[in-house]
């Protein structure tokens, strides 16, 4: 069981804890932590996107965040955040080089796996300046990695043009997170 703090609209923990199945069946507001790892080459910032494990529990087979996971409870968000990128992507950096981008709250609801997921989450979005190839993939919640032009993916995102589970109000908020990495 993979336990999480049952928060308020602000993202603050109450003091209950609920399993994560039972907080994605029954729509209970958590937290999670979004890393998007970014570079420039060749003049033009390029984000990091992982494809998700097909036998995830949502979004199998989509791309997604370069790295993100659920807060366990008594965890705080820089934590997750740290800990998912070592998990997922084989990636240590210290604290200090995740840069607050901003925060999301999010509601959603769906059917995977002939399952109701029902998505309440408060989400502390992070950017990272990282420009590698050798990631470690978790091979059980990643499949592969790729680097994409930043602005095409934008675009591919708003008129779905691949199989994704990104929110354009996300990357709006990278998109402030890009200003503080100053790149140009």
């Amino acid at each position: 069981m993979e336990m999480l703090d049952i928060i308020d609209e602000k993202g603050n923990p109450t003091g209950e804890i609920i399993d994560r199945s039972i907080a994605h069946l029954n729509g209970i507001r958590h937290r999670t932590a979004h890393v998007w790892i970014l570079r420039k080459k060749n003049n033009r910032i390029q984000v990091l996107l992982q494809k998700r494990s097909v036998h995830k529990d949502s979004y199998p087979d989509c791309y997604d965040i370069s790295s993100a996971g659920h807060i366990l409870a008594g965890c705080d968000y820089i934590e997750s955040a740290l800990r998912e990128l070592k998990e997922e992507l084989g990636v240590s950096v210290r604290e200090d080089e995740l840069v607050f981008a901003g925060i999301r709250n999010l509601e959603y609801k769906d059917v995977f796996h002939h399952q109701v997921f029902h998505d309440v989450e408060v989400s502390y979005i992070y950017v990272l300046e990282m420009d590698r190839e050798d990631f470690v993939l978790q091979k059980e919640e990643v499949s592969e990695v790729q680097w994409f032009d930043f602005d095409e993916c934008y675009q591919m995102v708003i008129n779905n043009t691949f199989k994704h589970c990104i929110y354009t109000e996300e990357l709006d908020i990278v998109k402030e997170g890009i200003k503080q990495l100053n790149f140009f």
